[in-house]
């Protein structure tokens, strides 16, 4: 299948054996989930190859993640893919109105390396359970887990079914080129432009999964051992490589240093004191992510951490203190294991601080005030988030990930990411044995006062 055709050969399939029976997309399902279970060690050491990820962290937000979306989708399928009966007002009587889920088509999926095999097959489930024909393109930055999400899938699918392309812009842009039905991309804000540009070409619908700075707003109440514990957790993970991580911490001047001293402790019990010898502490993708990361880094305000070596790529968890607004780690997402602190002493101005930049992907919130929950988080508009917690979230498929502006368009997990490789088509059936002529010319004042009696 050649490169500059795949999205047509794809829809040639569909026009020849139109599109997958549920049963069929259940059996590719579960075929998949026995594969990945086959190449488990494989993927994890793929993953720990291109990212340094340990074994846990490899299973916990990769494999794992993947297993459970595979079985949710499976429990609910069925019930995802029937005909929805609605209501049909009296003035198109004697008809029936109801929904049809119909697969958009040939879809693509552009994944990135942060977790480049959750975040490629997490969609990817929802596009085959919807009926989908697919093009998947693993980022290159993650080459050996690429490799292994082309030798799984091809375990499981035909050729004319799903097609992985591996390789980086050259392929990339040969596919962007083509007219898919819709394209879903996981990345950043500024390549999440381009993806958008090529999609209106073909007036091709998206989803947009981008970035961008994920607020994490401590409250005089918290309880700051436990919010530091889970804002170091979910911070330092895959060494902050991670899209909705907290970005930057906004904590009331008189806490900072105690909110402090409670990060160094949890970091030291995390990963051992000697964190370049951890087992559990990843590493940063490339050389070139390393020397943006370095870049950021603001050596006088430097209060934990700060070891490094480019030759492994690694860069220590980084707490900086007593940041403003105006330094450069606050210009743009982070995305790595640096974490700014600003110190408030009012909570609306906090607030507003937050509101002065574009919405976020994610928004934490730490208070034991259980009144300021609610109106703290009608205040912030946020793709998704917590309140006491950080990061797990994803980890409901009950809940619809996605960001909001420039942190994204659309959303996705559990029965959502159906809905998103799905359009819903309305149909109306009219039977013949009866025919109202008051829709019918030529139209006098009878006529008009019954359909002012119907429609009012």
């Amino acid at each position: 299948m050649k490169l500059e055709n795949i999205a047509q050969s794809l829809k040639d399939a569909i026009y020849k054996e139109g599109h997958p029976e549920v049963f069929i997309r259940k059996k590719r399902l579960e075929d998949l989930r026995k594969v990945i279970l086959k190449y488990e060690s494989e993927i994890s050491m793929a993953l720990k190859q291109d990212l340094g990820k340990s074994t846990f962290e490899s299973y916990t937000t990769e494999i794992g993640f993947i297993l459970e979306e595979i079985g949710h989708t499976l429990k609910h399928l069925e019930e995802w893919v029937k005909v929805k009966k609605v209501k049909t007002p009296l003035t198109l009587f004697p008809g029936r109105s109801s929904i049809h889920a119909e697969p958009y088509g040939v879809v693509m999926i552009i994944s990135p390396w942060n977790y480049p095999f959750q975040l490629c097959l997490s969609p990817f489930i929802g596009a085959i359970a919807g009926g989908n024909r697919v093009v998947v393109k693993p980022s290159e930055f993650a080459q050996e887990t690429s490799g292994m999400i082309k030798k799984i899938i091809s375990e499981v699918f035909k050729e004319n079914e799903v097609v992985v392309v591996e390789g980086g812009l050259e392929e990339t842009q040969i596919l962007l080129k083509q007219k898919f039905d819709y394209l879903f991309f996981t990345g950043s804000t500024a390549v999440g432009k381009v993806m958008m540009k090529a999609a209106a070409e073909h007036l091709t619908p998206v989803t947009l999964e981008l970035g961008g700075k994920s607020p994490c707003l401590i409250e005089e109440s918290a309880n700051i051992d436990v919010a530091a514990k889970r804002i170091a957790w979910g911070k330092f993970m895959n060494a902050g490589q991670t899209c909705v991580a907290p970005d930057y911490i906004l904590v009331p001047t008189k806490l900072q240093d105690q909110f402090i001293e409670k990060l160094k402790k949890h970091i030291n019990q995390f990963y051992s004191g000697e964190i370049k010898s951890s087992e559990d502490y990843a590493r940063i993708v490339n050389n070139r992510h390393f020397d943006r990361l370095k870049s950021l880094i603001i050596e006088e305000k430097v209060v934990i951490g700060g070891e490094m070596s480019r030759e492994e790529n690694f860069i220590s968890p980084v707490v900086m203190k007593n940041v403003e607004w105006t330094d450069k780690v606050m210009e743009d997402e982070i995305f790595g294991p640096i974490l700014p602190i600003i110190p408030y002493d009012d909570l609306n101005d906090a607030i507003k601080n937050i509101l002065s930049y574009p919405k976020p992907l994610a928004f934490y919130f730490f208070s034991e005030n259980l009144r300021l929950h609610k109106s703290v988080i009608s205040k912030v508009p946020f793709g998704g988030g917590c309140i006491n917690d950080t990061v797990v979230h994803l980890a409901n498929p009950n809940l619809p990930f996605g960001g909001v502006g420039t942190s994204g368009i659309g959303s996705y997990h559990g029965q959502k990411s159906f809905d998103t490789f799905t359009h819903y088509k309305s149909l109306y059936q009219q039977g013949t044995l009866v025919d109202i002529p008051l829709r019918y010319p030529p139209y006098n004042d009878k006529k008009l006062s019954w359909i002012k009696l119907f429609l009012r």
